[in-house]
């Protein structure tokens, strides 16, 4: 499907899912071509200048993405991917701040539960859940449900000033250990 022409590859983790990234240029034909989960969504034929960027949203939320193409020497190139903005790291490192992700198993099926720390969203494999929230004596707790589960997302001070605020979610009444995102 993606031929020869293929010359990098990125993992975007965004609310509605971890989404791959690819991108082929032709060299001889300036062709550009972005794949997300495999699926064409921008494409390019002949073009005259190698080099330059292109840009095309990524998941649910229509995030922005930009793929950069740079001469190095000769025919080298490199490529790299900006998402909102910032560089694939830097994105990926603000989300770490501003998300908390848990991957666990629920009757048979993986689960990619995503709390959004600012709006505290719940999100499990790109589907916004309906959750309840209430103020508890030690922080607040958010309550939603996974098939015929019960899961809360517990919000408690950590007492340090440096860790903020501690998130944890429970699923039947047990501690579920958070995940990178």
């Amino acid at each position: 499907m993606l031929g020869g022409d293929l010359v990098a590859v990125w993992e975007v983790a965004l609310s509605d899912g971890v989404h791959r990234v690819e991108f082929a240029h032709g060299t001889t034909t300036g062709k550009r071509v972005v794949y997300i989960n495999g699926e064409e969504v921008l494409r390019k034929d002949w073009m005259f200048k190698l080099v330059g960027k292109e840009t095309f949203t990524v998941g649910g939320a229509n995030t922005r993405a930009t793929v950069s193409i740079e001469a190095i020497s000769g025919f080298a190139y490199q490529y790299s991917l900006d998402v909102d903005g910032k560089s694939l790291q830097k994105f990926t490192d603000n989300r770490a701040k501003t998300t908390k992700t848990w991957v666990l198993r629920v009757d048979g099926e993986d689960r990619r539960v995503v709390l959004e720390k600012d709006t505290m969203d719940v999100w499990c494999n790109g589907q916004k859940m309906d959750t309840t929230g209430e103020f508890v004596d030690d922080g607040t707790e958010t309550f939603f449900t996974l098939g015929e589960h019960e899961c809360c997302i517990k919000a408690t001070s950590s007492g340090r000033r440096s860790r903020g605020i501690v998130h944890y979610l429970v699923l039947d009444g047990e501690k579920i250990p958070s995940s990178t995102p």
